[in-house]
């Protein structure tokens, strides 16, 4: 019983966060404004899309209603969730109009749980990030505003925040138990990674797309689209497990590594074209697809 009236009483609270952003959307009639484009094109086969695709179809379908009802079925999530964000405040999403004038993004989030939320892709996938990887999603934000607690808001982000923000952005998680495969992926060895060694994927390695502007791209796929690589060591038995537990081990994981690493940089990164890897692209079955060096380049720590 005490259960269930804490969630009564959680959900009460995202209501209560959100109730301001719906009034004022509907006061402004956003609700009969055309749908932006790009909702109806969204591919749910595709594998880039496959650990968001149960939840984002039904917001998908609220998105293509109102911008009112995809927040509306957001916070529905989050009052069931009762996720938090980087300051242990409950997660609610409000609309992009009700972030305070001058207010830092991801300060906002962190002190108040709530996300300002545009009627568009981008933040519809950021917004699904934070149910897929709700630690990691936490554990940036955490960083992010304990960064601006420091530094401000100013003309440049500095060497951290950069990282942060590529992350959300553009990450993709590469779950690795073989170290010769995290080799080569480090050191542009293509040849190595997907065509001598295609047989690991799936038993080796995996990767998993994080970045919410890397899924908006791959909603119209292109051979040079490129994800930016955070390498996680995975024990072997990972391979054994179904996806949502290895979902739950890599935000825990990623989470802590994000947390306990102070030097975050940009070249903890490796980059790894979406469309080469195994399975996710037809025309990848035939070896002369990673002949192309102008995606698949030998890169600059090579030469």
């Amino acid at each position: 019983m005490r259960e269930h009236e804490a969630g009564q009483r959680a959900a009460g609270e995202v209501a209560a966060k959100a109730g301001s952003a719906l009034a004022h959307e509907a006061a402004r009639g956003m609700a009969a404004e055309p749908v932006p484009p790009g909702f109806a094109a969204i591919d749910w086969s595709k594998p880039w899309f496959a650990q968001i695709a149960a939840r984002g179809q039904r917001w998908q379908q609220a998105a293509l209603t109102s911008y009112a009802d995809l927040l509306a079925a957001m916070n529905a999530d989050a009052a069931q969730m009762q996720q938090t964000t980087g300051r242990g405040q409950r997660l609610a999403f409000i609309a992009q109009d009700d972030l305070p004038a001058g207010a830092a993004y991801e300060a906002h989030i962190a002190s108040t749980g709530c996300v300002p939320t545009r009627h568009n892709l981008h933040d519809f996938f950021n917004g699904s990030m934070w149910f897929a990887f709700p630690r990691i999603k936490a554990a940036l934000n955490a960083r992010q505003s304990a960064e601006l607690d420091v530094l401000g808001v100013g003309p440049t982000r500095g060497g951290v925040r950069d990282m942060l923000t590529l992350f959300d952005e553009n990450a993709l998680l590469f779950a690795c138990a073989d170290p010769s495969l995290s080799a080569a992926l480090r050191g542009f060895d293509w040849q190595t990674l997907f065509v001598a060694r295609r047989g690991a994927w799936g038993r080796g390695c995996e990767v998993r797309c994080f970045g919410h502007a890397l899924l908006e791209k791959l909603i119209a796929p292109f051979k040079g689209c490129t994800g930016h690589a955070w390498i996680v060591d995975v024990p072997a038995a990972y391979f054994d497990w179904d996806t949502a537990a290895r979902s739950a081990w890599l935000d825990e994981a990623v989470s802590a590594a994000l947390l306990g690493t102070d030097a975050l940089t940009s070249r903890m990164f490796a980059p790894l074209p979406v469309l080469g890897i195994s399975g996710w692209w037809p025309d990848n079955e035939s070896p002369a697809f990673y002949d192309d060096t102008s995606v698949f380049r030998a890169g600059r720590r090579k030469r």
